[in-house]
């Protein structure tokens, strides 16, 4: 650390803190709950013909999970790759949390359905605590931190889970 001065008070310049490395390894249980995107070649699929793939045995189809554990799983999808604001994607790759839910909804693990009663959850948990905006605009507050996200994503699917969903 060297000593700088601005003006006539002297500065302590302090040096960042490097980013913390990935893992090498992805845990399975991770590997389970976090999915990998859908390839190109999957994406050109139409539905109708997955669907009809599926019932011949040819592939199988993502199964929609209740919104206690789509929330769960939200949280898993932003630790594993990278949660950001004011992005729903960002070019890095990154989510905020209607990104992460657009991606499950996309890849066939939630419905459309169960996506919207798991943002009632989240309005739900901000109004518990308050807090009257959208989930998706409560995220880009500068003051918010992921483990901030992560704690009221994770509020949101317990109260999902008390009340059977």
């Amino acid at each position: 650390m060297t000593p700088t001065t601005t003006g006539s008070y002297p500065r302590t310049a302090t040096p960042s803190a490097p980013a913390p490395a990935p893992p090498a390894v992805i845990p399975q249980a991770l590997a389970l709950w976090a999915p990998d995107p859908p390839t190109w070649g999957q994406r050109l699929i139409p539905k109708a013909v997955r669907s009809t793939m599926a019932d011949l045995g040819l592939w199988q189809e993502p199964r929609p999970l209740k919104p206690s554990y789509h929330l769960a799983q939200v949280i898993e999808v932003l630790t594993r790759y990278g949660w950001c604001q004011a992005f729903d994607f960002s070019p890095t790759g990154r989510m905020c949390i209607r990104g992460a839910q657009t991606f499950l909804e996309s890849t066939g693990h939630v419905t459309t359905v169960d996506r919207g009663k798991s943002v009632n959850y989240l309005k739900s948990q901000l109004a518990r605590q308050g807090l009257e905006m959208d989930f998706w605009a409560w995220n880009d507050l500068s003051s918010n931190t992921f483990r901030g996200v992560e704690a009221m994503i994770s509020a949101a699917s317990d109260l999902a889970r008390k009340n059977g969903e």
